[in-house]
């Protein structure tokens, strides 16, 4: 589990110099994050920091929500996310966590809810081979092949690889560099390119396999 963690906004993809280097990297907006909550493992089971995103007007929250403001004493924000950390104790309600929280160089896991393709074949889908292309093959070039059984059992095994909506899904990369963690303009540069489309919300959390810089 992550010892840090934050939630910025995926702006888009840039290159920067680096010892005469083009590095490709991902700008991510940091919004700083107010301390909503705190999870402990003896009253919830488990070690976390409940954090808002953004700002948003009270009249257009539901008033179970804005209660939990209220009761935490902080601004009502546009997202509430909750970031699973190993120890909590460093953290208090009220608390803002800003993109100085990581550092250049340090390793981190990116998750975002990946792009959508919608309704896509096998090929794009699951990188299957396709059929042939010669010798009597008739519009089936990209087709997936036999999917059915014998006549025992008669049926499409469930889990099947078949086509259908692909993409919308939750994705971790690992062990992505921090190039830069601006402070003063709440930016954070990423090495290399994170989930998600642009304006998506990407977690960002220090890497949990560390490998070495890329």
């Amino acid at each position: 589990m992550a010892t840090k963690a934050i939630v910025g906004e995926k702006l888009g993809m840039t290159q920067v110099w680096r010892d005469d280097k083009v590095v490709p990297v991902t700008v991510l907006k940091v919004t700083p994050c107010r301390v909503v909550q705190i999870k402990h493992p003896e009253t919830d089971g488990y070690s976390a920091v409940q954090v808002a995103v953004g700002t948003q007007k009270e009249h257009r929250l539901t008033k179970p929500a804005l209660g939990n403001y209220e009761k935490a004493g902080v601004a009502p924000g546009k997202k509430l996310v909750e970031l699973r950390l190993d120890d909590v104790s460093e953290y208090e309600v009220g608390q803002e966590i800003g993109a100085d929280i990581l550092e250049e160089g340090e390793l981190v896991d990116a998750t975002g809810v990946s792009k959508g393709q919608g309704f896509t074949g096998v090929m794009k889908r699951h990188n299957f081979k396709g059929q042939r292309a010669s010798h009597g093959a008739h519009r089936v070039h990209r087709m997936p092949g036999s999917v059915g059984q014998c006549a025992t059992p008669g049926r499409i095994f469930k889990g099947k690889k078949m086509a259908g909506r692909s993409g919308g899904q939750k994705v971790t990369t690992q062990n992505l560099t921090i190039v830069e963690a601006n402070a003063e303009e709440n930016l954070i540069l990423v090495k290399g390119n994170v989930p998600g489309p642009k304006g998506g919300t990407v977690l960002l959390r220090n890497a949990s396999k560390k490998q070495g810089g890329k």
